[in-house]
């Protein structure tokens, strides 16, 4: 799979963040940044959770949870996932292109 998800992701969040904080959930953390590293904290917790559990559907779920507010608080930086996978390949030696 490619990351066209988190292309499209991103694009979607760059658009939320001129909506409305009462109506986007989104862009309600955008508008809160101690509440967007709040939610990434407590779904981190919730993998970990599901982790010890041994519960790959929760795994799964949470984690997706984890890697979606991650990208609003990128995104509230002005970065992106291809930063992350940028650094991932730097540490790596892949070539990014």
């Amino acid at each position: 799979m490619n990351n066209n998800i988190l292309s499209e992701l991103a694009a979607i969040l760059e658009a939320r963040k001129s909506e409305s904080a009462d109506t986007s959930y989104v862009a309600s953390l955008f508008a809160k940044p101690d509440k967007m590293l709040e939610k990434i904290g407590e779904e981190a917790v919730e993998a970990i959770i599901a982790s010890k559990n041994n519960d790959k559907d929760n795994i799964i779920y949470e984690t997706a949870d984890l890697w979606f507010h991650s990208m609003i608080m990128l995104s509230h930086h002005g970065l992106s996932a291809d930063d992350v996978l940028q650094e991932l390949a730097r540490r790596f030696g892949v070539v990014w292109a």
